[in-house]
């Protein structure tokens, strides 16, 4: 990216910007992944289309940085709490039930269209997937790190599956939204034994 590219970019503000992704989680809320268009974002925001191109590139980039910016909590890196259980139960406490609930329901509305669209699925993987997965990396690095799970664990490269598993499989099976109570007591239940850690 040049200084010219990096510089017009920078002309949202970041409050500006987070005007811009709560508006396109209402859209995304109300007509759904397919019906939401640049224009109607750039109604709804009072922006010019130009300006959304400029800054996010295109439909798919701005969905995916949107539900990015709504996720609560910061890095992992933030969160060391001296053990693995520990850690993994501040990850989830980030977000309250509600959170989780619209998160879940965001999820699941996007779910189709991620895998209909090269475009959004591959926004999903950098913006989404994969800073999800460097964050249980180190998470489990430093449990690692303090002796309480085994280098060569077969659960070490499942572990955000099974988190992931858990969200879609509360809704699925059980016909209700994930909760903090029901996500920490899976993490006891399933994920620690899985990855021969202690139970507290």
């Amino acid at each position: 990216m040049t200084a010219a590219t990096t510089a017009r970019r920078s002309r949202i503000t970041p409050e500006r910007a987070a005007e811009l992704y709560e508006a396109v989680l209402d859209l995304l809320r109300e007509v759904g992944y397919d019906a939401l268009t640049m224009d109607a974002v750039a109604a709804r925001t009072r922006s010019s289309k130009a300006t959304l191109y400029r800054q996010w590139g295109g439909k798919a980039e701005l969905v995916a940085k949107a539900v990015r910016h709504s996720k609560p909590g910061g890095s992992a890196d933030e969160i060391d709490t001296g053990s693995l259980r520990g850690d993994l139960h501040a990850f989830v406490l980030r977000s309250d039930d509600c959170e989780m609930e619209q998160s879940s329901a965001l999820m699941r509305g996007l779910a189709m269209a991620v895998h209909g669209n090269p475009d959004l699925l591959q926004a999903f993987r950098e913006h989404l997937i994969e800073p999800e997965t460097a964050e249980f990396s180190r998470i489990l690095h430093r449990a690692v790190a303090r002796g309480e799970v085994r280098a060569d664990s077969p659960a070490m490269d499942y572990t955000v599956h099974m988190m992931v598993g858990a969200l879609a499989a509360r809704t699925l099976i059980d016909e209700r939204p994930p909760t903090q109570a029901f996500l920490l007591s899976y993490i006891d239940a399933v994920v620690l034994p899985a990855l021969g850690a202690p139970p507290a």
